[in-house]
C-alpha cells in the first residue's frame, strides 16, 4: 500500500499528457511512461508494467482499442485500462469496455474526479458513469459482433445473484445495494465476487455488458425482477 500508484498516459496530445501528468503528480501518483500512439502504448506498458493506464480511444498508427485489446490479451488482472474520450457516446469506448477496459472518463474530466477513478479502478472497481453507461450500452448493445465472446449464460447464478447484477447493471455501488438489500456492504462485495468468478468477467464494467447482452436489462427480453 506505501508504494506510490504507477500510471501510463496514452495521448496523441502533449498538452493532454501533461495536464493529466501534473495533477496526478501533485496527488502523489507516479506516472511512468507517457505514449503518443497504440504502438507506444503497448510498448510503455509492457515495458513499465503500471497499475493503470489512461488510454485515449482515438490515435494515429494504432487506436486505442486495439491497443487496450494487446495490453490486456494474455488476461492478467493489471493493468486495468481507463479510455479517455472526448464524446460521451462512442462506439470504440463500448469496444473497449467489452475488451476488458475497467471503464471511461471524458476529457474535461475534473482534477479530483481523475484521482479518484484512477484510486477507485486500481482498487478493483469499474469506472461506470451510470446514465452514460446505460445509453452507451443500449445503443451498442447486439449490434458489435466483435463482443460476441462476452455472451454469458446466466443460469449459473442465484436468483440473489442475478438481482444483484441487474443492479450492477443500473450503475448501483455497493453501498447503494447493501441499502436495497438489506445487506451488509461485505456481502454485496461477495455477491459481486462471485458473480464475476462464475460468469468470467474481468470487472463490472463487462458485468455491465452481460446484463444487456442478455436482456436482464435493458430493452427487448427483459428478465423478471427478481428480489
Amino acid at each position: 500500500m506505501n508504494a506510490p500508484l504507477r500510471v501510463v498516459l496514452a495521448d496523441d496530445q502533449v498538452l493532454v499528457r501533461k495536464g493529466f501528468g501534473m495533477i496526478l503528480a501533485a496527488d502523489g501518483i507516479e506516472v511512468v511512461g507517457e505514449a503518443s500512439n497504440g504502438v507506444e502504448a503497448v510498448a510503455t506498458v509492457r515495458r513499465t508494467h503500471p497499475d493503470v493506464v489512461l488510454m485515449d480511444v482515438r490515435m494515429p498508427e494504432m487506436d486505442g482499442l486495439e491497443a487496450t485489446r494487446q495490453i490486456l490479451a494474455n488476461g492478467s488482472v493489471e493493468p486495468r485500462v481507463i479510455m479517455l474520450t472526448t464524446f460521451d457516446l462512442d462506439h470504440y469506448v463500448y469496444a473497449a469496455l467489452a475488451a476488458g477496459a475497467s471503464g471511461f472518463l471524458l476529457k474535461d474530466v475534473s482534477p479530483e474526479h481523475l484521482v479518484l477513478a484512477i484510486r477507485s479502478v486500481r482498487a478493483g472497481d469499474a469506472l461506470l458513469a451510470p446514465v452514460i453507461t446505460r445509453r452507451l450500452v443500449e445503443r451498442y448493445v447486439r449490434r458489435d459482433a466483435g463482443t460476441a465472446d462476452l455472451h454469458r449464460d446466466l443460469a449459473a447464478l442465484t436468483p440473489r445473484e442475478v438481482a444483484v447484477l441487474r443492479l450492477v447493471a443500473r450503475g448501483l455501488s455497493n453501498t447503494e445495494m447493501a441499502a436495497a438489500f438489506h445487506l451488509s456492504e461485505a456481502t454485496v462485495k461477495t455477491h459481486v465476487s462471485r458473480i464475476l468468478a462464475k460468469l468470467r468477467l474481468r470487472d463490472r464494467a463487462q458485468a455491465v455488458i452481460v446484463a444487456y447482452e442478455t436482456g436482464l436489462v435493458g430493452g427487448g427480453s427483459t428478465q423478471g425482477e427478481a428480489h
